[in-house]
């Protein structure tokens, strides 16, 4: 890189910003202020974080005074979208809000719950482009989401751990898919295994079979690889259509000087000059044996699952 190109890049997240759109994986307003992401990302867990900052604490009296005598469902709802207004107000792009994941197992109940939440940021002005919504990678959460794209509500397919639950998804025309790579690595290293460098991470080996599979058979859906444990993991996948970051993660690939090229590692023309495997067949039946198969991807929706449901539930305490 010349002299001239290091001035135009100081540091590693605005040259990763060169291939790769960058998310905020945050619901704290401030963070996102700093590291100007395009897009960002919210679930349970971020907003109550973000709640205990004192400065997004007075959301939850707004909430409850705007909304006297409201169910629990009805406000904590509120609170998501009043989220992602404020986040909206903030950056360019477009703000992922989570459907409740008590309903991960049911279509006709997550449908009506994504359409609420478009309702209600319609409400305050906000156009649908901006806003995805975010379901799990359930059979059922993927059938939702075929329906609710077919009505023209793009949806975040979160909590993806194989490649047939982001085929499934593709198939379905979801708009983004979200695969989790230290969630795998955990999962991994826990089993014993060991790898010597970041591209050998099973995590971030994960997402790259999934990003040439959809770039091979040219899907549309948009890959953001998601929970990360370093930025060596981030790094590894420069050039994935969107990456979701930590702030943690955002400050420390900030503080990186960039004096050498970052490589790209992930290209959509040099995935499809390679070889295209088979289109994979994700009929029900299919997908829930080959889930059965996967050990880790089971364990890991399932958790995921568990863990955005108690902070669901923490949220929900918080309202009454």
């Amino acid at each position: 890189m010349s002299g001239t190109d290091s001035d135009l890049i100081p540091n590693a997240l605005e040259a990763l910003k060169r291939f790769t759109t960058v998310v905020a994986d945050t619901g704290d307003v401030e963070s996102m202020r700093a590291y100007r992401p395009r897009d960002a990302t919210t679930n349970p867990t971020l907003i109550i974080r973000a709640l205990d900052q004192p400065h997004h604490a007075e959301i939850l009296d707004r909430v409850k005074a705007d909304l006297p005598g409201a169910r629990v469902a009805d406000r904590a709802r509120a609170v998501l979208v009043a989220f992602g207004c404020e986040i909206l107000g903030i950056i360019p792009g477009r703000v992922s809000t989570e459907v409740d994941a008590r309903l991960s197992f049911d279509t006709a109940g997550t449908v009506a719950e994504a359409e609420k939440i478009i309702a209600a940021y319609a409400a305050r002005g906000v156009e649908r482009s901006r806003v995805l919504i975010k379901i799990a990678a359930t059979w059922e959460g993927i059938r939702a989401v075929r329906e609710l794209e077919q009505k023209g509500i793009a949806c975040n397919v979160t909590l993806i751990f194989s490649l047939v639950q982001a085929a499934a998804a593709a198939d379905a025309g979801a708009t983004l898919i979200s695969p989790f790579v230290g969630r795998i690595s955990d999962w991994h290293k826990k089993a014993g295994t060991q790898w010597p460098s970041a591209d050998q991470d099973p995590g971030v080996q994960s997402v790259k079979r999934i990003y040439n599979y959809l770039k091979q058979h040219r899907f549309h859906t948009e890959v953001m690889g998601a929970s990360f444990r370093s930025v060596e993991q981030v790094l590894a996948l420069a050039g994935c259509d969107l990456l979701t970051v930590s702030p943690d993660l955002l400050q420390q690939l900030q503080s990186m000087d960039q004096e050498s090229s970052l490589d790209r590692m992930l290209d959509p023309e040099q995935a499809r000059q390679g070889p295209a495997g088979a289109v994979l067949n994700t009929s029900e039946p299919l997908f829930r044996f080959a889930m059965n198969e996967d050990a880790m991807a089971t364990e890991k929706l399932a958790e995921g699952i568990r863990a955005f449901v108690a902070d669901g539930r923490k949220l929900d305490a918080r309202l009454i």
